[in-house]
């Protein structure tokens, strides 16, 4: 009300298009003001007028060098009411703006006063309002600067990862703004400016021309022009050491999709202007980390995380992988305690994967030219897995796939490695053939150590540890050669035969599992297929079946028509286990008619609940519902319980 220098309305509101160009009183003040039109108001907000104060609003500013309004300072730095206000002048703003309320009502300028949700700028340390306020600042003209860094990723120079994030890159750039360089900070690099003590005469130079006639500008240089140089200035830039040529330009820059033109814009329009080069060829955008509502962590909110007390609990590898794993590039993740819990489950899992290798090595024993041993099937296909999973994390670290990479190391080394072939192994072992054991003890340990190496760029601690106590090593873990793949390790046939295995012996299991079988308790298998491949796999892993899948023998038949047996239904076979050899029916008689008492008690319970008209008028209706669906629930098992006790009643 002090400063305003124009009124401003919408340029299409048919209020007030008589209105523009006319001139208008500002009270307290005794000065006339133009009437505007101008975009920036929204017609449909409050009265659709707004007063244009460019010394004390940034948009007001904008719509002030649009006007040529000029500017007129109200509020000095300390806060107070500057000069030639009259009564206001030297009055702390606060206390200014209650007068000034005061003598509009007096004056009968004031209508009414209404509450008025507005975002205002709050300091993030001690909460003071923050006033705007028009200043001399320097600036950077980024018209030329920043040509060079769009055609650079026009032509295919820099690539950005995920691509998406280009349209931020590009647009930022085609609608550059110069840039305000100088901030009133305590600390940061120190404006390379000086003023002559007497005159005022300005100087930008590296050193101070006259420290006793010339004084420093107490204005630090953003923290952004500062870090825009560090690609380049940390290598000993602009002499060229040695770091520098080796190190300059690099490869690829890893950061988060939140600083695309406050760093990353700026640190390759530096280095091209700078250097004539750009600072990087590849930028990874990763997500962000937010808590497990899917909210920015924050001090203010209280929802970080303290990455040491997370390694304190979990471990520094079980970190860094719950980071890399489940997500793709430049999208958000949340941090949930299970994910971590998995990822340190998964580092327990290895642990103890290679202590039970290392138990049962024998030195003397290993091979190093696997191909020179008889390798069984599944030597085969493990070898072979490895080889084509070393494949694929190659290409998926190439193509910036980390999350994709990671959980392929993560389902191989768990579900194939430890869960199937360690297993597969342990017969071998224990033998006393000493060129089966030959055998198997090289393939665990060639594996493992390739496996480690995979692994070794997402969980860097425990792969060295164990890395170090395995024979045959050449140096430490970080130095060794990447795994490539090899065509002498395909094999298909080998892979397509134990991948049948697999899910035969899990489906067995399950089903086994469902109907409360112990493991110990073997059966015969019978299988009903005409596919050669089929027999072959059974004929070749069946002592796999034996031990993993609790098989006593497995016979080959065209048509079974037994019906007291498990059906297990596949796409070009069907496995039967008779129930007969399993199942004590006089026990399971007696525990499926104890149990159809039980749930004969639970649905009398459950009727005369719903059937209590005081329960069902009072009680919450979630509660009500609840009841019900038992009660549906219990009836359902109670006929399915039924129908087992006649089943084996009719045998």
């Amino acid at each position: 009300l002090l400063g305003d220098l124009a009124v401003a309305v919408s340029p299409t509101d048919e209020r007030y298009t008589d209105k523009i160009g006319k001139m208008v009183k500002l009270p307290l003040v005794d000065r006339e003001i133009p009437v505007i039109a101008d975009e920036f108001v929204d017609e449909e907000f409050g009265t659709g007028i707004v007063k244009i104060t460019p010394s004390h609003d940034p948009n007001d500013f904008e719509v002030g060098e649009r006007h040529d309004l000029g500017y007129e300072t109200v509020i000095l730095d300390d806060g107070t009411i500057a000069g030639d206000y009259g009564k206001y002048s030297g009055m702390d703003r606060f206390e200014a703006r209650k007068a000034i309320v005061q003598d509009l009502k007096k004056e009968g300028y004031l209508v009414k006063i209404e509450d008025h949700e507005h975002a205002v700028g709050h300091c993030e340390r001690c909460d003071t309002i923050i006033e705007p306020l028009i200043s001399e600042q320097f600036f950077v003209a980024m018209k030329e600067l920043a040509k060079p860094a769009l055609d650079a990723y026009k032509n295919g120079e820099l690539n950005i990862i995920p691509e998406r994030f280009g349209k931020i890159y590009t647009n930022w750039l085609e609608n550059i703004r110069d840039w305000t360089i100088s901030r009133q900070l305590w600390w940061g690099h120190q404006l390379p400016v000086y003023y002559h003590n007497e005159t005022g005469e300005m100087v930008v130079a590296r050193e101070n021309p006259d420290p006793e006639n010339y004084t420093q500008d107490s204005d630090t240089l953003d923290t952004w022009f500062s870090s825009a140089l560090w690609p380049f200035s940390t290598l000993g830039w602009p002499e060229k050491t040695k770091d520098y040529e080796k190190f300059f330009p690099t490869t690829a820059l890893v950061t988060g999709h939140d600083i695309i033109f406050f760093w990353v814009i700026r640190m390759v329009f530096s280095s091209l202007f700078n250097t004539g080069e750009l600072p990087f060829q590849d930028v990874y955008f990763n997500g962000m980390v937010l808590d497990a509502d899917g909210h920015k962590m924050s001090k203010s909110l209280g929802n970080g995380i303290d990455p040491l007390e997370i390694i304190d609990e979990y471990g520094t590898d079980a970190l860094r992988f719950t980071l890399v794993t489940g997500n793709t590039p430049g999208n958000d993740i949340r941090f949930r305690d299970e994910r971590i819990e998995r990822s340190r489950n998964f580092a327990n899992k290895l642990w103890n994967a290679s202590r039970f290798v290392l138990m049962n090595l024998e030195e003397d024993l290993i091979e190093e030219d696997l191909l020179s041993l008889d390798l069984k099937i599944e030597d085969q296909w493990i070898l072979s897995r490895k080889n084509t999973i070393a494949k694929e994390i190659t290409e998926y670290l190439e193509e910036y796939e980390i999350g994709v990479a990671a959980d392929h190391i993560h389902h191989f080394i768990w579900d194939e490695y430890c869960d199937w072939y360690i297993e597969m192994a342990k017969p071998r072992l224990y033998s006393e053939d000493r060129e089966e054991k030959r055998a198997v003890q090289s393939v665990l340990l060639n594996v493992l150590m390739d496996s480690l190496k995979l692994l070794h760029p997402f969980m860097p601690f425990i792969t060295e540890e164990i890395y170090g106590s395995l024979p045959n090593k050449k140096d430490l873990l970080i130095v060794e050669n990447w795994p490539v793949y090899s065509d002498d390790f395909n094999f298909e046939d080998e892979e397509e035969s134990v991948v049948l295995f697999i899910d035969a012996a899990r489906s067995i299991r399950n089903r086994r599992a469902e109907m409360d079988i112990a493991p110990s308790k073997k059966s015969e298998l019978i299988v009903e297929t005409e596919d050669d491949f089929v027999k072959k796999t059974f004929e070749k892993l069946i002592q796999d079946f034996e031990v993993l899948a609790s098989t006593s023998k497995i016979t080959f038949v065209e048509n079974y028509d037994e019906e007291n047996a498990i059906v297990i239904v596949k796409d070009n076979y069907q496995m039967y286990i008779p129930l007969d050899d399993l199942i004590d029916y006089e026990k399971e008689l007696e525990r499926l008619e104890k149990e159809l008492k039980e749930l004969e008690s639970e649905i009398k319970r459950a009727e005369g609940m719903l059937s209590n008209k005081g329960f069902v008028d009072n009680a919450p209706e979630k509660l009500v519902q609840e009841e019900k669906n038992k009660l549906e629930s219990f009836k359902e098992m109670k006929e399915q319980v039924e129908e087992s006790i006649q089943q084996i009643k009719d045998r």
